[in-house]
């Protein structure tokens, strides 16, 4: 079986790279500036993670992380995924993978990198205990890439019926100077609405004291799923 890398090297598609790059910002001035493509969609990279993450050390884990192509990166996490989860109650081999995923944050620089691999790690390996790393990453992260962990990890906790981190984290970022970034609000406003399926009156009694401040990005999307008198309602401030 041939190993991570060259498995998805043999996927790539040229014709698929323009479209690729547009649509995740790549050029000057966009979120994704410099990033390069192999041109290779989600489900290809999916199923190439499938038949080799088992026998993918961490050192192709190392060499897959920091490749400068973003499909390559995306299959690393993928397979770091797949490790965590199927190393069941081995904590040492939890252990291993989160401080890998925390070790090269550097490398996980765009939305979908964030969004399809820290909740199910660092989300996960949190349910059961303290989450002050997910605040302090809202907080303090070097990176827009960072802080949307820190909000998009709790997507796990929302999972398991527990919704207060969710709406603690979101607080933190209402309290940063704005402008906040697009792609911050986005988030946020995307965890509050997950939250608000769980609980829609909790998500109303809470934007009721502030979504008359609320960057209105964020407020869209948290409000996204009420009826349109009610989201008309929130806009007209």
């Amino acid at each position: 079986m041939p190993k991570l890398y060259d498995a998805i090297m043999s996927h790539s598609n040229p014709d698929l790279v323009p479209g690729l790059s547009r649509f995740f910002k790549t050029a000057p001035g966009g979120y994704g500036f410099g990033d390069k493509f192999l041109g290779i969609k989600v489900p290809t990279i999916r199923e190439t993670v499938k038949e080799c993450w088992n026998e993918t050390s961490f050192e192709d884990l190392q060499e897959c992380v920091s490749s400068e192509y973003h499909e390559m990166r995306l299959a690393a996490l993928l397979t770091l995924v797949q490790i965590f989860k199927h190393a069941k109650k081995d904590e040492r081999l939890h252990i291993q993978c989160i401080d890998f995923y925390l070790a090269h944050t550097q490398y996980i620089n765009n939305w979908d990198l964030v969004d399809l691999s820290c909740y199910e790690l660092l989300g996960s390996w949190l349910v059961n205990r303290d989450r002050k790393l997910l605040y302090d990453l809202a907080d303090n992260g070097k990176s827009i890439w960072e802080q949307r962990i820190g909000m998009v990890s709790t997507m796990q906790f929302l999972r398991h019926g527990e919704l207060d981190d969710t709406y603690n984290i979101a607080e933190i970022f209402l309290a940063k100077p704005q402008p906040i970034h697009d792609l911050l609000q986005k988030a946020v406003g995307w965890l509050l609405r997950e939250a608000g399926k769980r609980n829609e009156q909790r998500l109303k009694d809470w934007l009721s004291t502030r979504y008359k401040t609320m960057p209105r990005t964020m407020l869209r999307y948290a409000i996204e799923k009420f009826s349109e008198n009610e989201r008309k309602s929130y806009l007209e401030k």
